[in-house]
């Protein structure tokens, strides 16, 4: 933990805690020291300006220019750190900001950590407001300690900052620290100054604690006002004045003590889970550590199986024997410092996060609501990071076997002794499938999988039952770890395993994970397969014609099995137009309208009757029309393999179509008269809706 608790700056443990805007810390000496009038960077900025092209400048530096922020003890306690993207093509961004923002806060600071400009107001570092829990948990973890580094060093406040010298006394009364010269300059035992009381550095830091946090508990603006509210807009905690009456009055405000439970609460529960896989990882490097021993053991029984091998050839492979004992030297060699390179990355990984646990652990302690939320933020952000990325960063799969899947073959006549060598006979491992990738979407599922730990493999082969517990079929070969299989059936369970293969063999397969495919279909139109008359809009769910002629629209999504309802909405219907809404195959005539041709079955409804059509075969005339706003739903029941209407949620005619086999896409075809949109992830009608139709 020791490494959250030292400034980034000097390098030692923080002394007097400052906040920057980005959630790093700073010393407050460092920050005197670093501090600098806002020129200099408005300087930094205009160097890269003058060192482009016209019209360069701007954006090149814009980047520079996103880093700045603002701090005010003025302002309403909203912090500035990003510039509104119309900044990108304003010409002369600099002399915009100089004219504003450097006019403004004549001072700056860049943070060590993130390279962040700070500008800063009149009052300069001294506006930036003290991290107190970090302060907090410095002054514990001192006590903790036995040797003598962190609070006894304070620096003379009457010093120059640049040569600060250590403070020996604290006046009770001035609240100033004092080095032992600046006291004899500035405090001497004589007159009024001899009845002040003089304590040493940690006793002053101590009664400046205890003021500051009966200070702390009331309002700068409002001071009879205790700090009992949190505004979530400014992250800062207010008064019920400031609530009701002051510039938060607008803001989300929540009780300061819910605020507090509730982020706690959530840090918490991320720290569980960080903490399990520590303890994971833990264990791994463990394992890694135990497996150099059995690098070893293995290695030594390969070499005398080499040695075996090679003293029973003749004259002409004993220089060979040598030359193979090496190599299994450095195969050895290569392995464990593989291994142990990768312990060392994980145990670095692992003491880092360790240190955040600790630190966070006792930010958890922190009792002052106010402390704790100004860093909770920056710091559950933090913990959420490491959380996701540790598994990632941990590695938790050894980078090599501890096996050496190498023989000699020593069958070979004298020529193939002059280039024997090591190859590879064994056939690889099955193959695991990663259960966390893989995911079903609609109609497609992906699997994911990992290969056996050190084997070599040139091919996988992924294989899918047919949904309904039939046999296996290949649907991928080729080398990469995870594939999407689309145009599955929906709403039915599918299996699939895996095997690998190389030069020697195949593995077995892997165990078979299932995928359940979506119960209804969710799908939009298809831009691509559609005619270029069509216009679509909302995510294309939408779609009109600019022809007067009839052009067709597809789905998405193609049907083979299953029931499936969608609807078709008529956002717009002009002259007695009769558009045509059914089902077609992908390959239909786009130029025409649905239902012309065999590849289209169509219902074609104008405003008060309505007609089936297939192949151009006009049947079963139907009262009833449309009008804008009307709802045209359509029952495909493949497993009764037939097609049913409904016009404003009531069964429309008879079932229109019988008979249909293979593979049906969602169809329409309209013309400039008219625009539709489309509603899909569906329940289908009741069976007695679809009683009621027959």
């Amino acid at each position: 933990m020791e490494g959250e608790l030292k400034c980034p700056m000097c390098l030692q443990f923080y002394c007097n805690p400052l906040l920057l805007p980005c959630s790093h810390s700073i010393c407050a000496v460092c920050a005197s020291k670093c501090q600098e009038p806002s020129q200099t960077f408005l300087s930094q900025l205009e160097g890269g300006v003058c060192s482009s092209t016209p019209g360069e400048g701007d954006l090149k530096d814009f980047p520079d220019i996103d880093k700045i922020s603002i701090l005010s003890e003025t302002d309403s306690g909203v912090v500035c750190n990003s510039r509104p993207s119309s900044y990108i093509g304003t010409p002369s961004i600099a002399n915009i900001y100089q004219s504003v923002q450097f006019s403004q806060n004549p001072y700056g600071i860049k943070c060590p950590v993130c390279k962040k400009i700070i500008l800063l107001d009149e009052n300069g570092y001294k506006s930036l407001s003290c991290n107190k829990v970090l302060e907090s948990i410095v002054e514990k973890f001192s006590h903790g300690k036995q040797h003598k580094p962190l609070t006894l060093y304070v620096n003379c406040q009457m010093c120059d900052h640049n040569e600060a010298k250590e403070a020996v006394v604290m006046c009770e009364q001035c609240n100033v620290f004092y080095c032992q010269s600046c006291k004899e300059s500035c405090h001497p035992d004589r007159g009024p100054l001899a009845q002040h009381n003089l304590l040493d550095p940690i006793q002053g830091r101590a009664l400046q604690r205890a003021r500051n946090k009966g200070r702390e508990l009331c309002c700068l603006e409002h001071e009879e006002e205790q700090l009992n509210m949190f505004c979530i807009t400014c992250s800062m905690p207010v008064c019920c004045t400031c609530q009701h009456e002051g510039g938060h009055s607008q803001h989300d405000v929540q009780a300061i003590g819910a605020m507090c439970k509730t982020q706690k609460l959530e840090l918490s529960q991320i720290l569980q889970s960080l903490s399990e896989k520590a303890k994971v990882g833990t264990e791994f490097i463990q394992s890694l550590k135990s497996m150099t021993d059995k690098v070893h053991g293995n290695c030594t029984d390969f070499e005398a199986t080499v040695a075996a091998q090679c003293d029973a050839l003749i004259e002409a492979i004993k220089k060979r024997k040598q030359e193979l004992l090496v190599h299994v030297a450095e195969e050895r060699d290569l392995k464990i410092s593989m291994l142990k390179e990768q312990a060392s990355q994980c145990t670095a990984l692992l003491q880092r996060t360790t240190g955040l646990l600790h630190f966070s652990i006792e930010v958890l302690k922190e009792s002052d609501p106010a402390s704790f939320l100004q860093v909770s933020s920056s710091l559950i952000s933090r913990v959420s990071t490491a959380d996701q990325n540790f598994n990632k960063d941990m590695e938790l799969t050894p980078r090599i076997a501890t096996e050496f899947d190498l023989t000699l073959d020593s069958g070979p006549a004298l020529h193939a002794i002059q280039t024997m060598n090591f190859f590879q006979l064994k056939a690889p491992g099955k193959p695991s499938i990663v259960p966390e990738d893989c995911s079903a979407e609609n109609n497609s599922v992906t699997i994911a999988w990992q290969p056996h730990m050190g084997k070599v493999v040139e091919s996988y082969s992924l294989e899918l039952d047919d949904g309904c517990g039939g046999d296996f079929r290949v649907v991928y070969v080729g080398s990469e770890t995870i594939c999407t299989v689309d145009g599955l059936h929906f709403n039915s369970t599918y299996f699939a395993r895996v095997k690998a293969t190389n030069n020697s063999g195949d593995s077995d397969y892997s165990d078979p994970i299932s995928l359940q495919t979506a119960e209804v279909a969710w799908f939009s139109l298809d831009p691509f397969s559609a005619h270029p008359d069509i216009l679509f809009s909302n995510d294309n769910q939408t779609a009109t014609c600019n022809s007067y002629e009839h052009r067709i629209l597809l789905g998405g999504v193609g049907f083979s099995k299953g029931v499936h309802y969608w609807e078709v909405v008529i956002d717009r219907y002009d002259s007695h137009s009769d558009p045509a809404i059914g089902i077609a195959r992908f390959d239909v005539d786009k130029c025409q309208m649905l239902g012309k041709d065999e590849k289209g079955w169509s219902m074609y409804i104008d405003d008060k009757r309505s007609w089936f059509m297939h192949n151009n075969d006009h049947s079963e005339r139907t009262e009833g029309g449309i009008k804008r706003g009307s709802v045209v739903g359509l029952l495909l029941d493949l497993d009764r393999h037939r097609l049913s209407y409904f016009v404003d949620g009531f069964p429309h005619g008879p079932i229109a179509f019988k008979n249909l086999h293979g593979v049906f896409f969602p169809a329409l075809s309209i013309n400039r008269n008219i625009q539709v949109s489309l509603r899909t992830g569906l329940e289908p009608p009741s069976e007695s809706d679809s009683e009621e139709e027959n």
